[in-house]
């Protein structure tokens, strides 16, 4: 494969971290970066460079990604979550969760808390983007009562979320991974658990460790009883709870949300906090809040196709696949290869479809146990997809706690963490039982 094509090709993912880091450090605030115009110089760039298409043909592409069927998917769940977001808010659903969560969790547990949380929910749902839709505007109406920043409390949910994103039974990615290997969902499960579990352990002990030193410095936040609870309280939060434990039992997302923004609509017009005319103009505003995370996945979407057409994605996996030596240098290559995939198709599951064959085959030559390949897939596609400030979970988090993607990265510890005990399990040759 042409070296100079190849590098060409994927070159338009090195401007994008060149301008959102240049930019960033530039004004000193990474919030100001504009996340639209970014990607428009970049797709722009990506379809000048593309060799070998007329422009109609470039235009066709960029059309063809963003109108993945997966990505429009994506698209309507943005829609309805900012929705739900906003009415929720309008009809005192968030200051109501929040109150009785502070009334229940002491402030050296909010942290943590909110982890363990994130995890139940994201493991008993199977979708990061679900989990992050129910609990992020939770997390962020904590942030002023309790002294913790906004940003920490978001990524904590984030890390939680894509803890269960990766063990899950119904998760897509593990279903994907493990489909792609030729393995059981409960033989992956088995060697991903020692992975996921130690990383998510220090997590919460460093949450613990972070609470601890915040709460000790602030006044104790907390609601002393659950009889000092604002009038309405369990009603309001209704909305919310009947969003978790829908989503909980596997019902569709697109339906939980639909149902929740009905049920909050209801409930603010019976307790008199919302109009039929406010609620209407709160679900406009939250869509509204929506329409630069839409056009920066569209925006995505289209430059992740000119990328694949234009040979980056095969230059990726011709490359790493070259001159691998033993188990280590194959499951190295395969962690490398879906992270790099990650990273140009900004979706975990779409990147694991992509390298899953090759992936099994590598395994297949050098003898890699095929749930130890189906654990690795998943975990490295999870840790990358959750510090992606183009991905789908930050940009929808961002989108509804009014953070910027790049605030939220330095504190998801989960994520790092989890990439450190992954690549651990690698040159150690851990879990030994799958290596």
């Amino acid at each position: 494969m042409n070296h100079k094509k190849g590098l060409l090709a994927l070159s338009p993912i090195l401007l994008m971290a060149i301008l959102f880091v240049g930019l960033g450090i530039y004004w000193g605030d990474f919030y100001k970066v504009p996340l639209v115009v970014v990607f428009s110089i970049v797709l722009i760039y990506a379809a000048g460079i593309t060799q070998g298409k007329t422009v109609n043909e470039r235009i066709e592409a960029i059309s063809i990604g963003a109108g993945d069927k997966n990505l429009l998917m994506m698209l309507w769940i943005f829609l309805l979550a900012g929705s739900f977001a906003q009415i929720a808010n309008s009809m005192g659903a968030i200051d109501a969760t929040v109150n009785l969560t502070l009334a229940f969790l002491p402030s050296v547990l909010i942290l943590p808390g909110l982890f363990l949380a994130a995890c139940f929910i994201s493991i008993s749902i199977g979708t990061s983007v679900g989990t992050i839709v129910a609990l992020a505007p939770i997390a962020a109406g904590m942030s002023e009562p309790t002294d913790i920043p906004m940003s920490l409390l978001v990524a904590t949910t984030v890390g939680g979320a894509f803890f269960g994103d990766n063990l899950s039974f119904i998760s897509d990615t593990t279903i994907v991974a493990t489909r792609s290997q030729g393995v059981k969902l409960s033989d992956k499960f088995k060697a991903n658990v020692r992975i996921a579990v130690p990383a998510a352990v220090i997590t919460f002990l460093i949450l613990l460790t972070i609470s601890i030193t915040t709460s000790s410095g602030s006044s104790d936040f907390s609601i002393s009883g659950l009889d000092s609870l604002p009038e309405g309280t369990w009603a309001k939060m209704l909305p919310y709870l009947c969003v978790l434990i829908a989503a909980a039992r596997g019902v569709n997302v697109l339906v939980v949300l639909f149902a929740g923004n009905i049920m909050a609509v209801a409930l603010g017009i019976i307790m008199e906090d919302v109009t039929i005319e406010t609620a209407m103009g709160a679900s406009a505003d939250g869509m509204k809040n929506m329409a630069e995370t839409i056009l920066v996945a569209l925006m995505a979407g289209g430059l992740m196709e000119l990328i694949r057409r234009g040979g980056g994605i095969g230059y990726l996996i011709h490359h790493l696949t070259h001159g691998i030596r033993g188990k280590r240098g194959a499951e190295a290559a395969i962690a490398t290869l879906v992270s790099l995939t990650n990273c140009c198709t900004a979706n975990n599951t779409v990147a694991i479809l992509s390298v899953g064959r090759i992936s099994a085959d590598i395994a297949q030559r050098f003898g890699v146990n095929r749930c130890k390949t189906a654990s690795i897939l998943d975990t490295f596609s999870c840790v990358v997809q959750g510090v992606l400030p183009y991905g789908a979970q930050l940009l929808i988090a961002a989108s509804l706690t009014g953070l910027n993607p790049v605030e939220i990265i330095p504190n998801l510890y989960y994520n790092f963490i989890l990439a450190f005990v992954a690549i651990g399990g690698i040159l150690l040759r851990y879990p030994q039982k799958y290596s």
